[in-house]
């Protein structure tokens, strides 16, 4: 596919590089990418991608723009409150480099769609937060046979890796098991992220994908890389594959379509209700709120116990254990995470998740 002359404008310094060049360019024209999620690592690496040049870049993402969302998500702003995140980057994306094709995919990314999608594409791009997400990211890219561009964010550390390419390792490799339900949280919603580090870690997914596209540099293919931004250090871990495709025991694709990926780090509740359900409830209904004081939107006519997750062990023997107590947190994690401590540590068996939390 050759280049116009507003190509060569606007790619003039790639063109410059002797590892690019006219025919480097000309592969990023060519080259289809699927970025997952345009959240905090998927709004850089699509913002780099878009203005290399990638010629036919996707997004799928079924979330909207939430204000939590504006401290690292640069893509969008105020205005874009409430909005379609996957439209609202496609839009955005488009008026940054007319040049290039944008997709994008308003809808959640399933086991239903994932193979018949990822067929598209080139390269995978996974900016999810979400370990049940992750692995059904890899595993469809196992199956389809394509390089897997990794990116996880958590407070201050950053890590990146490929996986699946040139048959090297894959996540599978790295963490063969999803994660006890007992284990913390790792949800920004949660416990937070430093602003700049998914703009960090995004530039450097971007990188890898381009590196992929022009078969120039080292690919970072059975290594991960981890970042530490408070103290601006890197270290490399070497990965052994040690997982195959054969090892899933799916290589038919009507045996991962039908494959259970609701698991999560915090996905065994004792009992759920929904937001909707929760606020019905009378106001003699007792409640356990393990945010800080200062979250909003508070909780109204019920009677309340705010006891922030951290300080959570103080207050034990404050919370009743012989009427049902519903714990609420922003967005359900935190809440359940809380209940997963109460139950192991002090055999609490009557606390309630209000699922999604108050921003559900």
């Amino acid at each position: 596919m050759k280049l116009t002359q507003n190509d060569k404008n606007r790619y003039s310094r790639h063109l410059l590089l002797d590892e690019v060049g006219e025919q480097g360019q000309e592969k990023l024209k060519q080259a289809k990418v699927l970025v997952i999620g345009a959240g905090g690592l998927g709004c850089p690496v699509l913002m780099y991608l878009c203005a290399a040049g990638v010629g036919n870049l996707a997004i799928i993402d079924f979330d909207v723009v939430d204000e939590t969302n504006l401290q690292r998500q640069v893509l969008f702003d105020t205005h874009d409150i409430g909005k379609s995140k996957a439209l609202t980057a496609q839009k955005k994306l488009s008026i940054q480099n007319p040049l290039i094709q944008i997709t994008a995919y308003n809808e959640k990314l399933t086991n239903k769609n994932a193979l018949d999608l990822f067929s598209k594409y080139d390269i995978i791009i996974d900016g999810s937060d979400n370990f049940s997400t992750r692995y059904m990211v890899n595993d469809a890219c196992m199956l389809t046979n394509k390089p897997l561009v990794y990116g996880a964010i958590h407070r201050f550390e950053g890590q990146v890796s490929v996986f699946n390419y040139n048959d090297g390792p894959n996540y599978r490799c790295l963490f063969p098991e999803p994660p006890s339900p007992d284990a913390p949280s790792v949800s920004c919603a949660d416990v937070g992220v430093l602003g700049v580090l998914p703009g960090i870690i995004g530039a450097q997914q971007a990188n890898e994908a381009i590196k992929i596209i022009l078969g120039i540099g080292d690919v970072l293919a059975g290594t991960l890389l981890i970042y530490n931004a408070l103290h601006s250090s890197y270290l490399r871990l070497k990965i052994v594959k040690a997982f195959h495709l054969n090892d899933l025991e799916m290589t038919l694709s009507n045996d991962f379509i039908h494959f259970d990926y609701s698991f999560s780090c915090a996905n065994n509740p004792l009992s759920e209700i929904s937001k909707q359900e929760f606020v019905a409830l009378p106001s003699s209904t007792l409640v356990l709120d393990v945010r800080e004081s200062w979250e909003q939107p508070q909780v109204k006519n019920k009677e309340l116990m705010n006891f922030p997750l951290d300080d959570l062990e103080d207050f034990v023997e404050d919370i009743p254990k012989d009427k049902p107590v519903y714990v609420v947190c922003q967005r359900g994690a935190r809440s359940q995470a809380a209940i997963d401590y109460l139950k192991k540590t002090y055999g609490f068996s009557n606390l309630i998740n209000v699922k999604n939390g108050m921003l559900g």
